[in-house]
């Protein structure tokens, strides 16, 4: 996955917006199907936990469906970008406490894999107004660029392939 330049404010936008759907769509289909279950199935003397439960789950499977149909539309872009960015940079924080060991070593491929993931954690960490651990960013991300220079190397985030994690 390449790293790109995202519009914060469309970004913003979008997932607001996506997030306001999503939960108004998880409350009106969960309460009409749980009514539908209940006119259909219930009898007086039962409980309706189960029906009203079924009416979640019918609601969570529509919207997931929804979302997942939809998610190449543009205006999913942005989030959908992110989401994927979330999934790369979990999978490197996974294996990371075996990766950063290997900077100091000059290992090649250590280097770029936390580069990549430092260059996309502060793009994340700014799209998302997360500004409190930016500094700490920046002082792993100054050592990785010393040990690049170091190493006489030029990295990219374009070098970052996700097959090199399994090596780790």
């Amino acid at each position: 996955m390449k790293l790109r330049t995202i519009d914060k404010s469309r970004y913003s936008k979008h997932y607001r917006i996506l997030f306001v759907v999503i939960v108004l769509a998880l409350v009106v289909i969960s309460l009409s199907s749980s009514a539908l279950l209940i006119g259909f199935f219930s009898t007086p003397d039962d409980s309706n936990f189960v029906l009203n439960l079924a009416g979640v789950v019918v609601a969570a499977l529509l919207v997931s469906y929804g979302v997942y149909r939809f998610r190449h539309h543009p205006f999913m872009d942005e989030v959908v970008y992110v989401w994927k960015l979330k999934q790369q940079l979990n999978r490197i924080y996974r294996k990371q406490r075996k990766i950063e060991p290997l900077i100091d070593e000059q290992n090649h491929d250590a280097m770029v894999i936390m580069n990549y993931f430092y260059q996309g954690s502060k793009q994340l960490y700014e799209l998302d107004d997360n500004t409190i651990t930016l500094d700490n960013l920046a002082i792993k991300f100054n050592h990785l660029n010393d040990s690049i220079e170091q190493a006489g190397l030029k990295l990219s985030t374009d070098d970052y392939d996700p097959g090199m994690l399994a090596r780790f």
